[in-house]
């Protein structure tokens, strides 16, 4: 049988238990506050994403936002240098909005103040992730990843009216 000090005993155990105290963390957190981790749900071709026909990305600005059914909604964003397309959103108070975002050039991210929406959006992959809106107001959302020098200009509003 092998000997091991006290000491490093006592960092084994001490070790173990943050460990499952972090972990516990993560899995009351993804469920109690609804995280949510963007996965890409496709893959596109980042040279035809924006092509009228190719993709919902080649629509018409206007015509990116879609009413599913009442108060449920999907809004198609694209990321480009120093823009989201469409840069503002309006729904109702209650909708539900289903975020579908892709990029035709380099790496952005999308977060959306007050919201648990916080994703990268990388050249042709799809992220995809939803969010309830029961409370009227102004919510913005701006690029975190620096992509270039105008990347300070790269921001959206989502207005939720009453």
């Amino acid at each position: 049988m092998m000997h091991i000090d006290s000491r490093e005993r006592n960092f084994i155990i001490g070790t173990t238990i943050l460990l499952l105290i972090f972990g516990a963390a993560v899995l009351v957190s993804s469920f109690a506050f609804g995280f949510q981790v963007p996965a890409p749900v496709e893959r596109i071709d980042p040279k035809v994403v924006a092509t009228p026909g190719q993709s919902p990305w080649g629509d018409p600005v206007a015509e990116r936002l879609r009413e599913l059914a009442p108060n449920k909604y999907e809004v198609y964003i694209l990321a480009q240098a120093w823009a989201f397309q469409p840069n503002q959103i309006r729904v109702p108070v209650g909708s539900t909005v289903t975020f579908y975002l892709t990029s035709k050039d380099v790496q952005h991210g999308f977060r959306l103040d007050g919201t648990n929406i916080n994703m990268m959006v990388l050249p042709g992959e799809v992220s995809r992730l939803t969010a309830t809106f029961d409370e009227p107001g102004e919510y913005n959302f701006i690029c975190h990843e620096y992509c270039g020098v105008g990347h300070h200009t790269m921001y959206g509003q989502l207005i939720v009216e009453p």
